[in-house]
């Protein structure tokens, strides 16, 4: 179905790849919406305690996160990939559906967890496929950068969609909005044949002990892996500064009231985080993989160290794109680190690692961002952040031992040997 294409052809040539791509953008413009309307809802049920249910929530999507994707890689990788993933659709359709009729806080709790979990079985088995839908690296480079965009268009349009809607509806319909996303993507997952995922041998024996820790101790065992594991602390301590403290640092410190200012700075960040994943086919063929996702790290704790001593809003604006820029040189390139070390039908169980520990990352860092920032100030909490950030990038140079690769890497045959 995929023949020889060129590699510098667009993936969305590709049918299958072009109507996962739609599942994929489809369900974050309804789960963005859907962010909307749960802030609204926490604020219904708990009125000014609004923000303890949200930070409570966010834990416990975090925490599905961690736990919940390496079940999925140790105990569901023998069932078909589309009959997984749109029953998973299904049941995050179910949960957003039922959101309206909730009356009581601990049923949030509930459903978040319930939906955040299947996401954190959806997503790594989403991203394990895609490789094997588009085999040519190159193709899979610029799938890499399209899902960039598409996570940071979400971030960016999805509030503006909901002010819209808001206008005309209750903020209740966001979610029947984002129940139908979800099974608009089941639908689009159902209607393609994806690839069989080569057979999964070891990650589907031994004691359950051995089956859910498969994928991290696999992961570990790889450099270039250990190297991403450390660059995604740096990410998590750059990425929680600015979820966490946009806010604060434009009304609090710049004294700018209006919501479009703190939309402006978060855009800021999303604008170079797009920018960058743009042109990332460009860089990727001139610096290879280790020299442009090293490159994003040490960018990391310079952005946070100039927010310790931002001079004004436009400075912010300017930091914020920074940061964005090289959020994206790590995060999207990520995806081809994992692929290059999947051998014996292990693609599945390191995707879900790699999703898994990532998030550890940001559990880790959003209490850092959010708690510490509010009893030492966030000109100190910008400092400790970038102490993390750079030592993570410093130990990720040398866990990933050996030069830097030019270019385009050949891919993995099962069984060979890694560096």
């Amino acid at each position: 179905m995929h023949g020889k294409p060129s590699s510098s052809a667009s993936p969305l040539r590709d049918r299958t790849y072009r109507r996962l791509f739609a599942a994929q953008v489809i369900a974050l413009l309804g789960t963005g919406l859907s962010t909307v309307a749960l802030s609204l809802l926490a604020y219904d049920l708990a009125g000014d305690d609004a923000g303890v249910v949200l930070g409570v929530a966010l834990a416990l999507k975090m925490v599905a996160y961690v736990v919940v994707a390496p079940v999925v890689a140790g105990f569901l990788q023998r069932v078909e990939r589309r009959r997984l993933l749109v029953s998973l659709d299904l049941a995050r359709a179910a949960c957003v559906l039922v959101m309206p009729f909730v009356t009581q806080v601990w049923q949030v709790f509930v459903l978040i967890l319930v939906l955040n979990a299947c996401s954190a079985g959806f997503t790594p088995t989403f991203q394990a496929a895609i490789p094997d839908v588009l085999p040519d690296e190159e193709r899979y480079t610029r799938a890499l950068s399209l899902s960039r965009v598409a996570y940071e268009l979400e971030n960016l349009l999805s509030p503006a969609l909901a002010a819209v809607a808001l206008l005309a509806v209750s903020f209740h319909a966001l979610f029947a909005v984002n129940g139908v996303a979800f099974l608009c993507s089941a639908s689009l997952v159902l209607s393609v044949t994806l690839p069989a995922a080569a057979p999964a041998v070891r990650s589907t024996v031994g004691s359950v002990a051995e089956r859910l820790s498969f994928g991290t101790r696999r992961y570990l065992r790889v450099p270039c892996l250990r190297a991403l594991l450390a660059l995604n602390l740096a990410v998590a301590a750059a990425g929680a500064m600015v979820i966490v403290n946009t806010v604060v640092l434009v009304r609090g410190d710049f004294g700018r009231d209006s919501e479009v200012d703190v939309a402006l700075a978060l855009g800021a960040a999303g604008v170079g985080s797009m920018l960058a994943a743009l042109l990332l086919p460009r860089i990727l063929s001139r610096l290879g993989d280790r020299a442009t996702v090293l490159t994003g790290g040490a960018l990391l704790p310079v952005g946070l160290l100039a927010t310790a001593a931002l001079p004004s809003y436009a400075a912010l604006l300017a930091v914020w794109a920074v940061l964005g820029v090289g959020l994206a040189l790590v995060e999207t390139p990520a995806g081809r680190l994992v692929q290059h070390s999947v051998g014996d039908g292990d693609g599945q169980a390191l995707f879900a690692a790699q999703f898994s520990l990532s998030h550890a990352c940001w559990l880790l860092t959003y209490p850092i961002a959010g708690v510490l920032g509010a009893v030492l100030g966030l000109d100190v909490v910008a400092v400790i952040l970038a102490g993390i950030a750079a030592l993570a990038s410093a130990g990720a140079v040398l866990l990933w031992a050996g030069p830097p690769v030019p270019g385009r890497l050949p891919r993995h045959r099962p069984g060979a040997r890694r560096a």
